[in-house]
């Protein structure tokens, strides 16, 4: 009998039965950001947490990406893809679960030893994947997520999709797929004015934002009620505040529909 993670939680805690929102989140990230590999090759991409943050000790996620650009490879037994930071929080005792099919492959994963836990830093899995032979760039994204500590649930915040590219050096990140939310930055590095197309596939609330590594809100760039598809908004490399930031690497992150993703931004000296 397949079982979901949700089920296997309801089991392990009776809080399962109220959960609800717990304190802080949970930052998750398709890692590297970036990563260039040569048509044909196999490679690894990781899910991982990069950061500390509110406990957990299981987690839902679905990651997406273009099958006509690269061929998912999963492996038997599915343990080979668990990550070193699960593994070790509980060796041998933890429910993984692979399901792939068409554009999207969908993780369950638990720790079944009684109070384990992780924070971050973290590697939760591995996935393997094949490149296209014919040169190309494209997104492997982190479609949706959910942690879980003891039933209760732990809010996610996406943080990073990465970007593989392959036969080619790559200056421009290619165009958000059609029906899926994104950050495309037209000029990366920059010293003057930065062009950021955000896309969302739905109408509704959003935020654009920017961040420093410290994850402090340096620019406010654009919210409020917006209609779906893409939209152009330019950052001048300035704070909330009007002065400039000082050069080194920042994040943009796109909060709607109920989601977020973010991208990379590089301001020269």
């Amino acid at each position: 009998m397949r079982r979901t993670l949700g089920a296997v939680l309801l089991i392990l805690s009776l809080s399962a039965i109220v959960a609800s929102p717990s304190r802080a989140d949970v930052r998750v990230a398709v890692s590297p950001e970036t990563l260039g590999v040569a048509p044909g090759a196999t490679f690894t991409l990781e899910l991982a947490v990069p950061v500390a943050g509110s406990a957990f000790n299981g987690y839902d996620a679905v990651i997406e990406y273009d099958p006509s650009r690269l061929t998912y490879l999963p492996t038997s037994p599915p343990s080979l893809q668990e990550g070193t930071s699960m593994r070790a929080a509980c060796t041998g005792s933890n429910w993984l679960v692979f399901r792939s099919g068409g554009d999207s492959i969908t993780i369950s994963h638990v720790l079944m030893c009684a109070n384990a836990t992780l924070t971050g830093p973290a590697q939760l899995t591995v996935l393997r994947f094949r490149a296209s032979t014919t040169p190309g760039a494209t997104w492997v994204r982190l479609r949706s997520a959910q942690f879980y500590a003891g039933g209760l649930y732990v809010n996610p915040s996406i943080t990073s999709d990465a970007l593989v590219h392959w036969g080619a050096t790559l200056d421009v990140p290619p165009e958000t797929p059609s029906g899926t939310m994104g950050i495309r930055v037209r000029n990366n590095p920059c010293r003057g004015v930065q062009w950021l197309d955000a896309t969302c596939p739905v109408e509704g609330d959003q935020q654009l934002v920017v961040f420093d590594t410290a994850g402090r809100a340096v620019r406010r760039l654009d919210a409020g009620h917006r209609p779906s598809g893409v939209r152009a908004v330019s950052w001048d490399g300035r704070d909330d505040a009007g002065r400039p930031v000082s050069p080194g690497i920042y994040r943009a992150r796109l909060n709607a529909a109920g989601r977020s993703v973010s991208t990379s931004l590089v301001r020269l000296p």
